[in-house]
């Protein structure tokens, strides 16, 4: 039976509702935790294998993803398509490449990501990996929720498209419902409580 990204996501519940604080300060009622995919190993195979045939032609030489969500799929990515994995994580403020990793000149990198939003996290990732002299020849991620209009200037694939609703916080109608607004992940990262009264 061929995997299909949809039926995964339903069967893995990857579709969260409420009320959520984006990491790009974007309020949404729905957030898409593809953690609850990838901690299958075979689900995450497939999802590696799936973006990996989006970028066949592009002659990639490594995957990097950002931590934490591109980590796993960087690395399942790169399985398939038989090279080196990397990741770049946040200290100080700003992506950096730690642990002894490293881009070659002119090595030819695919940036990957398990959900694209406003490409903030990624477009980071895209000048570390300009910086050290490699070469982005695309980006991939398993679900794209730009709302269309790539954010990036190299070839961006995804293997699902949605079109989920957010909002800046100053217009959210979650916020004026005095919903609590919650960073996904962390039950501790209520943003704002209902009036008690």
């Amino acid at each position: 039976m061929d995997w299909n990204v949809e039926e995964a996501i339903r069967r893995t519940g990857v579709l969260l509702e409420g009320h959520f604080l984006l990491s790009s300060g974007r309020h949404s009622g729905q957030y898409m935790q593809c953690a609850r995919l990838l901690q299958y190993p075979r689900e995450a195979e497939q999802a590696g294998r799936a973006l990996a045939g989006l970028f066949r032609e592009e002659r990639v030489e490594a995957v990097i993803g950002p931590a934490l969500g591109g980590v796993i799929i960087a690395h399942e990515t790169a399985r398939a398509l038989g090279v080196r994995s990397l990741f770049a994580e946040r200290k100080d403020g700003a992506m950096r490449l730690r642990r002894g990793f490293a881009i070659e000149p002119g090595e030819r990198v695919l940036v990957a990501e398990d959900v694209v939003t406003t490409g903030g996290s990624v477009r980071e990732v895209i000048g570390l990996v300009e910086s050290l002299g490699g070469r982005v020849v695309g980006v991939g991620s398993i679900i794209d929720r730009s709302g269309g209009a790539s954010p990036f200037a190299v070839p961006f694939r995804s293997l699902l498209r949605l079109d989920i609703e957010s909002y800046a916080p100053e217009e959210c109608p979650l916020c004026r419902k005095g919903i609590p607004a919650e960073k996904p992940g962390s039950r501790e990262g209520v943003v704002n409580r209902p009036d008690r009264g």
